[in-house]
């Protein structure tokens, strides 16, 4: 008799159409463990991840099973947090983004006060200032897709996959997540997302969970000057005129806060220009991109156990990446503008994925070099300033508002106007333009080079029936904030810690969170050795 219960991570694999099925489930758990299916008494998804390279597509699993014996019980994250003494240090935390939400979380579980601060609003008072942006062509210049709470990730989909899983707790983070609201499907699928629905409870409940602890968190408050004594950061003042004082500055600005990097070259903070990327929004049909990945006809309907399909591409042209960046299935292409003389592109996708588009960045690496024209005036700044350049084209381009140019891919690869385009996710709308004229020549070259490779590994990629969308310049910061490896402080300014996609040390919600848990880590050590 078996009476010591075990329990063991087994993988298994089952077609789709079984993939959901308890009984088809057990059977391969007991075949792989070469055991009768009787033993087993309790099973735990852990992983999900479809394997769609072959028409005969098959679902990958992984669970955890308990033989001879009940399952282990576990309970889902908790969102508590203990609090912070009356007394405890206090910490700024500039930018309510996942860099600094969850620095300011990380902050509390080591008893330490976060002040957060950020120039945009609350998520709910937020969605509000899309409309106009959306409806008039109006961006509200401290709340819109990029800044409030939440941070440019809120209105982008949400997608959480990082390549960055052996440099700190991926798993944590979602574990965070899911214990402020987002779906719990996220600790187990391969590339999961929550969905730019569902994202703004989720920050939300996040800043909940820090007030109640004791921290603060200030939205409207935008930074516009730092507090220094000697050698040392001791605050920051804001467009209030109000002194914010604190034992050390997190700077989670994100990506889009441009007026920080001139705040520190003014300041004489050293600033290295860094690689980033610019080109267009590609759109296609979603059933397109379905048919493609999925290995069936057009005129079939994906199975409903499948989720909207996505890709990546990417290749090299003449020493410059080209590569496809934040793919949307069913998704739209959203405004993304920071200010009013510009016109910036973005993707995103709400939780169920249902929009009858797919977008894509479609984009190429700028090297420091290739900005050489606009350093003379610009010097460390020349990457924001080649960003901003092509930004402005975009708005003359596109024909006022947020009305963005748009051209045929087709029309791109011959160099030719576009009589007519095709329906759209993006709302402002379309004005037909030149792209192929409108962007660098090297950046036009390499993306026509770039579009005919990925027309023959994916057919159909290239076709009448998808169209460019102009510019998506935000891929990431053109600029890194120098900090030191041990200490993650910048050595010019002891008690500064740059951190997170504006700093230059991260790209995407789950490396920018995963950054801001060092750099609160490492301000622990720094007040501790005080």
């Amino acid at each position: 008799m078996h009476t010591t219960t075990r329990q063991e991570l087994i993988d298994v694999i089952l077609p789709l159409a079984k993939s959901e099925n308890r009984d088809a489930q057990t059977a391969a758990i007991a075949r792989k463990l070469g055991i009768s299916p009787a033993r087993i008494k309790g099973t735990k998804l852990r992983k999900h991840s479809i394997d769609a390279r072959k028409k005969d597509i098959k679902v990958l699993l992984r669970f955890e099973v308990a033989i001879d014996g009940p399952l282990k019980e576990e309970s889902l994250p908790s969102p508590h947090y203990p609090d912070v003494a009356d007394d405890a240090p206090r910490v700024i935390v500039v930018g309510a983004g996942p860099a600094g939400l969850f620095a300011a979380l990380r902050l509390i579980e080591s008893g330490i006060k976060p002040i957060v601060i950020e120039r945009g609003k609350d998520a709910s008072s937020r969605r509000f200032d899309l409309a106009p942006i959306l409806r008039k062509g109006t961006i509200v210049e401290d709340s819109n897709y990029c800044f409030g709470e939440g941070g440019a990730g809120t209105f982008s989909d949400g997608k959480l996959y990082t390549r960055a899983t052996k440099r700190g707790p991926v798993a944590q983070i979602y574990e965070t997540f899911v214990a402020h609201g987002a779906p719990d499907r996220i600790l187990v699928d391969s590339h999961p997302h929550i969905g730019s629905n569902l994202l703004p409870s989720v920050v939300m409940a996040m800043r909940k969970s820090i007030i109640a602890a004791g921290g603060e968190v200030r939205f409207q408050t935008k930074v516009t000057g730092l507090l220094c004594r000697a050698d040392r950061i001791i605050g920051v003042t804001d467009s209030n005129q109000t002194e914010i004082l604190g034992e050390a500055v997190v700077l989670a600005t994100g990506h889009s806060a441009r007026d920080i990097y001139r705040l520190l070259r003014d300041e004489q903070i050293v600033l290295e220009p860094k690689p980033f990327a610019v080109g267009v929004r590609i759109e296609h049909s979603q059933s397109f991109i379905d048919s493609q990945q999925y290995h069936y006809p057009r005129n079939q309907t994906r199975d409903e156990m499948l989720p909207a399909a996505s890709y990546r591409l990417a290749t090299k042209i003449k020493n410059r990446g080209v590569h496809s960046f934040c793919m949307c299935p069913g998704g739209f292409i959203v405004p993304a503008a920071t200010e009013n003389d510009e016109v910036v592109v973005n993707g995103m996708s709400l939780s169920r994925r249902d929009s009858p588009f797919a977008n894509s960045g479609l984009v190429v690496t700028v090297e420091p070099e290739d900005t050489n024209s606009f350093q003379e005036l610009h010097g460390v700044l020349a990457g924001v300033a080649y960003q901003k350049a092509l930004e402005i084209s975009a708005k003359d381009s596109g024909g006022g508002g947020q009305k963005a140019p748009g051209q045929l891919v087709r029309d791109f690869l011959e160099n030719k106007s576009s009589n007519e385009l095709i329906p759209t996710s993006y709302f402002p709308g379309l004005t037909a333009a030149r792209i192929d004229k409108i962007l660098p020549n090297a950046i036009t070259w390499r993306l026509q080079q770039g579009l005919k490779k990925f027309a023959q590994s994916m057919p159909g990629y290239v076709s009448d029936e998808c169209q460019l969308i102009g510019f998506e310049t935000r891929t990431s910061s053109p600029v890194r904030i120098p900090r030191n490896s041990q200490t993650l402080q910048n050595d010019q300014l002891k008690g500064l810690y740059p951190c997170g996609e504006g700093a230059g040390f991260a790209g995407g919600i789950v490396s920018a969170a995963m950054d801001g848990l060092k750099c609160a880590d490492a301000i622990k050590v720094f007040l501790e050795a005080k």
